[in-house]
C-alpha cells in the first residue's frame, strides 16, 4: 500500500486502516498532483476539512496559499465580499477596498465548505469562476484574472437540492469533476480504538495529564456506540474525560450519558422483542431504537427506516 502511494503523499492526520478510510486515501493520492476540482461528501464531523488539507499538501500547489472559507458561518450578503472582495464605499459599511478570498488564493488552492449554504447569485459567480477564471469585486467594473485550485464540501445531497431548485445543475457538475465520500465512523468501526487512542494521547498532552488509557467496560461502550456526530463527537467525548479524569484510565464513569445509555438501548430492544408481540409493538421500539442509534436526529432515523421525515414524525406522535 505505501508502495502504491508512494512516500511523497501524507496523510498523516487523517486516522485510520479500515478498507473505506484505505479507499479514500488512494482516491486522494491520484486526485492530489492534479488540478481537478473536488467535491468532499460526508456527514458533519467526519473530516472532510481533513480530506481537503490533505489534497492542497500533497498537491503542486503545496507551497501557495490555501484559504478555507465556511459558507454557512457568513451571511449571504457578507459571503460574496468576503469570496470577491469589494471597493471602497460599494455598499454601507465599505469603508476600504478590500481584496477576496479568491484573490487571496491565486496560485493556491481555496476550500469551500457547506457549499450548499450559497444563494443563487453567488453560485453563478462560482461557475464563472470555474469556468473563465475571472471575476468583478463588488462595486467594481475590472475584471481579476486568478488561478485557483478549487476544493468544496457538503454534508447535504447535492442532486436533491438541485430537484429541489435550491442548487445549480450546472455548477454542479462542474464541481463533481472528482467526488470523494467521506464515510460516517459507524461504517468503519474498525478505526475507533486508533481514533481514541489518537484522541487521548493528544489531548491529555494539551491538558497536561497523565491519562494513559481506558477501563475495559468503558473501551466496550465506546466501541459499540454509533458516533452520530462522528469524528468530531469522538473527540469531544474523550477531551472532556480526560479533563474529568482523576487517574490514568478513563472509566465508564466519565462517559457522557447518552454514549452509556446507548449500547443498553440496543441490547434492551434486541432481547425485548419477540414472538407473540404485535406488528405495532415492533415498529414502536424499531423507531425509538433507531433514534437512539442517531441522537434523536429525525432526518436520519427516517433514511435508515426507509420513510419520509413527515411519516417519522406522524408515528411518534401516534406512539
Amino acid at each position: 500500500f505505501r508502495e502504491r502511494l508512494g512516500e511523497r503523499f501524507d496523510f498523516s492526520r487523517m486516522i485510520g486502516k479500515s478498507a473505506p478510510i484505505r479507499e479514500i486515501f488512494e482516491l486522494l493520492s491520484m486526485v492530489a498532483p492534479t488540478d481537478a476540482t473536488v467535491l468532499i461528501l460526508g456527514e458533519s464531523g467526519t473530516g472532510k476539512e481533513l480530506g481537503a488539507n490533505a489534497i492542497h499538501q500533497n498537491s503542486p500547489r503545496s507551497d501557495k496559499p490555501f484559504i478555507k472559507v465556511n459558507c454557512a458561518a457568513l451571511p449571504e450578503n457578507l459571503l460574496e465580499s468576503e469570496l470577491f472582495g469589494h471597493e471602497k464605499g460599494a455598499f454601507t459599511g465599505a469603508v476600504a477596498k478590500r481584496d477576496g478570498r479568491f484573490k487571496v488564493a491565486d496560485g493556491g488552492s481555496i476550500f469551500l465548505d457547506e457549499i450548499a449554504e450559497m444563494s443563487g447569485a453567488t453560485q453563478a459567480k462560482i461557475l464563472r469562476v470555474l469556468q473563465e477564471k475571472e471575476f468583478e469585486p463588488i462595486g467594481s467594473s475590472r475584471t481579476v484574472r486568478v488561478n485557483v485550485r478549487l476544493i468544496t464540501a457538503t454534508n447535504r445531497d447535492l442532486e436533491k437540492e438541485i430537484e429541489e431548485g435550491n442548487f445549480r445543475e450546472d455548477l454542479y457538475y462542474r464541481l463533481n469533476v472528482v467526488p470523494v465520500r467521506v464515510p460516517p465512523l459507524r461504517e468503519r468501526r474498525e478505526d475507533i480504538q486508533e481514533l481514541l487512542e489518537y484522541f487521548l494521547e493528544l489531548c491529555s498532552n494539551n491538558v497536561g495529564k497523565s491519562v494513559s488509557g481506558f477501563e475495559p467496560e468503558a473501551l466496550d461502550v465506546l466501541m459499540s456506540y454509533d458516533w452520530p456526530g462522528n469524528v468530531r463527537e469522538l473527540e469531544n467525548v474523550v477531551e472532556r474525560a480526560v479533563i474529568m479524569a482523576r487517574g490514568e484510565l478513563v472509566g465508564v464513569s466519565l462517559l457522557p450519558d447518552k454514549v452509556k445509555a446507548f449500547k443498553d438501548s440496543k441490547q434492551g430492544m434486541v432481547e425485548k422483542i419477540s414472538p407473540g408481540m404485535t406488528i405495532r409493538e415492533v415498529e414502536k421500539r424499531l423507531i425509538i431504537a433507531t433514534l437512539a442509534e442517531t441522537g434523536g436526529n429525525r432526518t436520519k432515523a427516517a433514511e435508515i427506516l426507509g420513510i419520509t421525515r413527515r411519516t417519522l414524525q406522524n408515528k411518534i406522535k401516534e406512539y
